[in-house]
């Protein structure tokens, strides 16, 4: 990250907040406003565990996104409040929330995060899925039904899977951002260090790969990154609670674990633009995720 002096008179730039309950589309519409991938996506809630920091330069703006994990209710061990502490220490530093939710739903966990939403940072409403509305006569009702919770600076309904609409929510954004110079170079993306993003693109293909067998203790520890020339070398444990969940990863002649290995590794070359070489393993660390030494470990501020 660096300053930079080019700015000229008139650029904005600012931190924008991504919240909402879990699986409304936050990582999704971080990836689409990016144009690239840089957070993991799954139909599991807690695909988010950490902040992801994804930078937009454009002529006039820089827009810093950051993704936040879904607001978590249901659990109260030390990964999902060090998850929540992720929301709200997101919310106290940024410019600028976008609060996300469903297109035709807001439930009682949607207005759980409204109330964390601090009356001094402007908000906009973002309605995803909107692909997904089958009668689109609902959609103005149901903006004035949300109206009547708070007032929004905007509100842009999209659909963060296809892109439609996504550019009227960077035009709504733009002017809510701050007069001054970027904080980033004008080609970073994020802030997150490339060891970071092998354990999350790792983690993912085991959200994905492993579907409802999934353990709920289980995170990705990346015990060492080499870089040689343009190729990454890559030793990453796999951390499950239990050792009766150490087969349900590895599976029948580690078939699974090749898999998970094989998707990760090809997805990492398109990320750093070059081959790497990637080593898997499963380990048991029973109550990492009660555990406030392991966690740190683990990346959990």
């Amino acid at each position: 990250m660096t300053e930079s002096s080019t700015a000229q008179p008139g650029f904005r730039t600012g931190f924008l907040a991504i919240v909402g309950r879990p699986n409304v589309g936050k990582s999704t519409l971080l990836n689409r406003l990016i144009g690239q991938k840089l957070s993991i996506v799954s139909r599991k809630a807690q695909t988010t565990r950490h902040r992801v920091t994804g930078v937009l330069t454009e002529d006039a703006h820089q827009f810093v996104f950051v993704d936040t994990p879904g607001f978590q209710k249901k659990h109260s061990n030390a990964m999902n409040r060090a998850m929540n502490r992720s929301v709200t220490q997101a919310l106290a530093d940024v410019d600028v929330v976008l609060f996300v939710i469903e297109a035709g739903k807001f439930t009682d966990a949607d207005r759980e995060v409204l109330r964390l939403l601090p009356e001094s940072v402007p908000a906009i409403l973002v309605i995803n899925k909107v692909d997904r509305l089958a009668d689109k006569t609902k959609l103005l009702p149901f903006i004035a039904q949300l109206a009547a919770e708070r007032e929004f600076a905007a509100v842009v309904p999209l659909s963060a899977e296809t892109g439609a609409n996504a550019e009227e929510l960077l035009k709504a954004c733009g002017p809510l951002l701050p007069e001054q110079d970027p904080i980033f170079d004008a080609d970073d993306v994020t802030d997150r260090s490339e060891r970071f993003l092998a354990a999350e693109f790792i983690r993912e293909k085991l959200f994905r790969l492993l579907g409802d067998e999934l353990p709920y203790g289980l995170a990705v520890e990346v015990e060492k990154f080499e870089v040689e020339g343009a190729l990454r070398r890559i030793f990453a444990a796999i951390v499950v609670d239990r050792d009766s969940q150490k087969p349900m990863v590895i599976g029948r002649g580690g078939e699974k674990l090749k898999r998970i290995g094989t998707d990760a590794r090809k997805e990492l070359e398109t990320l750093f633009g070059g081959p790497v070489y990637l080593e898997l393993w499963v380990k048991v660390k029973g109550g990492w995720a009660d555990d406030e030494r392991a966690l740190k470990s683990l990346g959990f501020e």
